[in-house]
């Protein structure tokens, strides 16, 4: 198996909605998206995905949210904006980029500081 990884940063702001603590109040992060594509095969050019390719929709999906209120966007507007839904509904948004392009994402993680982060995959 291949596996190739991308990381990119935004920042953005959220509330979390019945939370019995601070973070029920505004605050931001500066967020690190990480996504990793796996692959049995590489292309003729020895590639899984060019890193270019890569970027340019990760880049697209990510303008949705930087410098944003997560609250004030669907899905979030109604569904908690925690680590763990912000990885699904990326994983869910780049696998559509992606899927013209004959990849899907295995995994993506989001890091909302240096040291707490949550993933989602499909098994």
């Amino acid at each position: 198996m291949f596996e190739v990884t991308r990381k990119t940063r935004f920042s953005a702001a959220h509330f979390l909605r019945g939370y019995p603590g601070a973070c029920a109040r505004p605050h931001g992060h500066n967020w690190t998206l990480e996504v990793v594509i796996r692959a049995a095969h590489v292309d003729a050019s020895g590639m899984v995905i060019d890193f270019l390719d890569l970027g340019k929709a990760i880049d697209a999906v990510v303008e949705k949210v930087d410098h944003r209120n997560l609250n004030d966007l669907p899905p979030f507007d109604e569904v908690n904006p925690t680590s763990e839904n912000l990885a699904a509904w990326f994983h869910r948004e780049l696998t559509a980029r992606l899927e013209p392009l004959g990849v899907a994402p295995h995994r993506v993680r989001v890091w909302e500081m240096p040291d707490c982060s949550a993933a989602y995959w499909k098994e």
